[in-house]
């Protein structure tokens, strides 16, 4: 079945909940959304009583809110980049703020290689096209006049790359821990490039970014701690959602939320207080509803 045919507006009598068919843009099959997105069919599916929504693998954030703009998905994940790539982004509405995005530049272990910098003349990925991964890697890349050979891979492939010796290095954003490099980092040795330095000059150039510490525990990294980019994650729809609609997935997005970790622990993350907090892109009106019945 193609995605055209498969991602029907949403349709039934009225804008009734319980007729409603969703196709969900999410990302790599070994990333984050693709997780939470799985995890989410299965609440709305169990919950609400309704078809269960069609979870469909993309490269991830510019590709989503491109679906999204052509009607091609009803509901996707997006970094908040990605939302200044996409002409028509206008259209969309948010129903959370979601997890935080790490930058993650991963890099074999038995090269000197510890500053981006030092990044210049190898073999490194910087994303499928059309990523959130593509547009937080060239601009970084960029601002600080690295020239890499660069390859636009995904997930899957940047790891497999790796493991064939046929890559240096390889630039990923996604929730943590990312199940793919979780498993990179048991077959092959690698590090992760500490970013303190650049920072503070990207972040004034680029606001959109923040800064964060990733924990060497969360892939056992023997070279410790590193600082990071984050960027912040929405889930989000378009204006032509019905306000009943958008209400019943926010509310069973939090009443579910215990099931939504047992799809991935960066669902933990996830709080009502914060998830409002999804400037630029204006909260649909459903979901609006449901944060003021819920006081927050």
């Amino acid at each position: 079945m193609s995605l055209l045919t498969a991602a029907t507006v949403l349709t039934g009598c009225g804008s009734t909940v319980e007729n409603i068919k969703i196709t969900m843009a999410t990302g790599s099959e070994g990333g984050v959304y693709y997780r939470l997105g799985n995890g989410l069919a299965d609440i709305w599916s169990g919950r609400l009583g309704i078809a269960r929504p069609q979870v469909v693998a993309t490269v991830g954030s510019k590709d989503n809110v491109t679906r999204l703009v052509n009607n091609q998905a009803q509901v996707g994940f997006s970094q908040a980049d990605a939302l200044e790539e996409v002409e028509g982004a206008s259209r969309l509405r948010a129903l959370a703020r979601m997890h935080d995005d790490y930058l993650q530049v991963i890099v074999r272990a038995d090269l000197p290689v510890t500053k981006l910098s030092e990044l210049s003349g190898l073999r490194v990925s910087i994303g499928a096209e059309e990523s959130g991964v593509e547009i937080i890697a060239s601009r970084l890349l960029k601002s600080r006049n690295v020239t890499p050979q660069t390859q636009n891979l995904g997930l899957e492939e940047s790891a497999k790359w790796m493991r064939e010796g046929k890559l240096d290095a390889f630039f990923w954003s996604g929730g943590l821990p990312t199940t793919r490099i979780t498993q990179l980092t048991k077959e092959l040795g690698v590090r992760m490039l500490d970013l303190k330095d650049e920072l503070p000059s990207f972040r004034e150039q680029y606001p959109v970014y923040g800064s964060a510490t990733l924990p060497a525990s969360t892939y056992n990294l023997q070279s410790g701690p590193v600082i990071t980019l984050v960027v912040r994650n929405f889930l989000l729809v378009t204006d032509s959602m019905p306000d009943d609609v958008a209400e019943a997935l926010v509310r069973q997005l939090f009443e579910g939320q215990p099931e939504l970790v047992k799809a991935h622990s960066a669902a933990r993350t996830i709080e009502q207080r914060s998830a409002i907090e999804t400037s630029p892109v204006p909260l649909h009106n459903g979901a609006m509803r449901y944060y003021r019945e819920s006081k927050v």
